[in-house]
């Protein structure tokens, strides 16, 4: 993200992270919702359909979870450590009010 906006969103290096989060979340609703319509499917065809983008969902779940990890912005594994990250993105929400 461009300085000129994490300047104006008041998060600095936090832009991407943010971002990413958000995008995250939407990647487990996708997953979720393909796979709630994948048990409501009538047919084969549509089955197929769906089964295909549950995949893709499942798969960009994976990308943008391992880019989070790299970058320090996410540990699934480490309930202590997340939590530790989840508290100090809440301090930083609540700093910008």
């Amino acid at each position: 993200m461009t300085g000129f906006l994490q300047n104006l969103t008041g998060l600095g290096g936090m832009t991407d992270q943010v971002v990413a989060m958000d995008f995250l979340l939407a990647a487990k609703s996708g997953v979720r919702n393909y796979a709630m319509a994948l048990t409501e499917a009538g047919s084969p065809e549509i089955k197929a359909i769906l089964t295909k983008h549950l995949d893709e969902a499942i798969d960009m779940h994976e990308k943008i979870s391992q880019y989070m990890i790299e970058r320090g912005w996410y540990d699934p594994w480490d309930v202590e450590e997340q939590r530790k990250l989840d508290q100090q993105n809440i301090q930083t929400a609540l700093n910008l009010m």
